[in-house]
């Protein structure tokens, strides 16, 4: 089919992957893995076309969980100030400014391990808030209950994160408040309610690349695949166990980008943490292998984040734009 045909190839979706197999995609030749992911994103999505979100932490620090990536943890010394769950007139005005520089979903996230009812209920009231701006909701807000989940549901939620952050072997090296099984229930809970899953993992913490092969298996492997699956790059924070790791290859990130839109042909693939050490060229590279999402905005939560206008310009360089079509 030539190379500028709108009309999709629907590839075959597949939640059957074995280890070896995807290992065996991470081994082709650069290039050889490049053409293939490119070609499946091209019978997916517009391929000069990325989804722009924006991240508000509506509840910082002050988190019982031990992840070792996270400076919001209470147990780790990061000179990070918690802060109690914003007003919710502040969290709109965030949201508008967000719209306001092309963004088209706002997603607000809370440092908890499980949120209280009466918190889901404060989170409610800014979903509906911000759905009235225009734009799409996402939030993550920890573990949830079947019956906080519906109400979210109710309250018009478009799409709930969640992440593996990473694989099931080598979680108990980065996470022990929570188990891996606890994750997978949350998200077994936000898929049957009818809500959009967002779940992706952390890159760079020290895994083997049998364990990013294991974190994709077991995304790609999920009863549905998940509409958004945020890749993200470790950012090393002072304080919090996983400062010091030694740095993953460039090329390895780009590689799982790739790899995670063949496994996943009709997920948006989004570039999340760690853009800000990434140079312009790897992030074309990324975008290359079939990333086509990124989160706008000087600040991830409590991490920094490439400049707006630093993105608008890369996009006006690639010729890329935002939005959020799909062929499919």
């Amino acid at each position: 089919m030539p190379a500028n045909s709108t009309q999709p190839l629907s590839p075959l979706t597949r939640h059957n992957w074995e280890t070896q197999e995807i290992l065996a995609l991470f081994a082709l030749p650069f290039s050889d893995l490049m053409f293939q992911a490119q070609g499946v994103h091209r019978s997916n999505f517009n391929p000069n076309e990325i989804q722009v979100s924006s991240l508000l932490s509506i509840k910082t620090g002050a988190c019982s969980e031990d992840c070792g990536y996270c400076p919001q943890s209470a147990r780790y010394d990061s000179d990070l100030k918690p802060e109690a769950l914003m007003p919710i007139a502040e969290v709109l005005v965030a949201a508008q400014q967000a719209k306001e520089q092309g963004a088209s979903r706002f997603c607000m996230g809370a440092a908890w391990r499980q949120p209280k009812d009466k918190d889901i209920e404060r989170v409610v009231d800014m979903i509906k808030g911000v759905k009235a701006l225009g734009m799409e909701t996402c939030v993550t807000l920890g573990m949830l209950t079947e019956q906080q989940t519906q109400a979210l549901k109710v309250g018009g939620l478009d799409y709930y994160n969640h992440n593996l952050d990473t694989s099931e072997d080598y979680y108990s090296e980065v996470i022990t408040t929570r188990t891996y099984q606890d994750r997978l229930d949350t998200l077994g809970r936000v898929r049957d309610a009818g809500i959009n899953v967002c779940c992706g993992g952390i890159v760079g913490m020290g895994e083997s690349d049998t364990d990013r092969a294991n974190l994709l298996k077991e995304l790609a492997n999920l009863p549905k695949h998940p509409e958004s699956v945020p890749i993200n790059m470790l950012v090393q924070v002072e304080g919090t166990p996983l400062m010091g790791t030694e740095a993953l290859d460039p090329l390895v990130f780009v590689r799982t980008i790739a790899v995670a839109r063949i496994l996943m042909p009709a997920s948006r693939v989004r570039l999340s943490a760690g853009r800000k050490s990434m140079s312009d060229e790897m992030q074309a590279l990324c975008f290359l292998a079939g990333a086509n999402s990124i989160f706008y905005g000087d600040k991830l939560l409590t991490t920094a984040n490439p400049m707006t206008d630093h993105d608008l310009g890369l996009f006006q360089r690639l010729g890329v734009h935002s939005g959020g079509s799909s062929y499919a």
